[in-house]
């Protein structure tokens, strides 16, 4: 078991039944958030970086997003609130958005079809989460 997911299932305030799911969804969102500002990084190396502005600044945003997610959910704040949630669902919409604009140069860029994977796995992890806090 990773360090983190220790820490999780050690915390006094595990929920019952999603534990598994918060600590997938926090990983997930700590290796998005790494991946795509190293996309963005590539994006701006690349011969071809002025095509690639949009694609950095949307791996850019998810990462910041992603970063924020995790910081949410390893503070453990109430989840039956719903803020939670909204943030899951923020995102879910920031990877979803920056996996779909990876996607359009995964084909010429290793980098970016990296990057959408990881951004399709959180996406898919914060979802799980979110099914499982209603």
């Amino acid at each position: 078991m990773s360090v983190i997911g220790q820490m999780l299932y050690a915390h006094p305030d595990d929920p019952e039944g999603v534990g598994e799911k918060v600590r997938a969804a926090v990983e997930a969102c700590g290796l998005c958030a790494q991946v795509c500002v190293v996309c963005a990084d590539a994006c701006m190396r690349e011969e071809t970086a002025a095509e690639l502005i949009s694609c950095a600044r949307s791996d850019l945003d998810c990462a910041d997003l992603c970063a924020a997610t995790q910081g949410v959910l390893v503070r453990r704040t109430a989840e039956e609130d719903g803020f939670v949630t909204s943030v899951l669902e923020a995102c879910v919409q920031a990877c979803e958005r920056c996996a779909a604009e990876c996607e359009e140069h995964a084909e010429h860029h290793e980098h970016c079809r990296v990057c959408a994977q990881a951004c399709r796995d959180c996406a898919r992890a914060c979802r799980d989460l979110v099914l499982a806090l209603v």
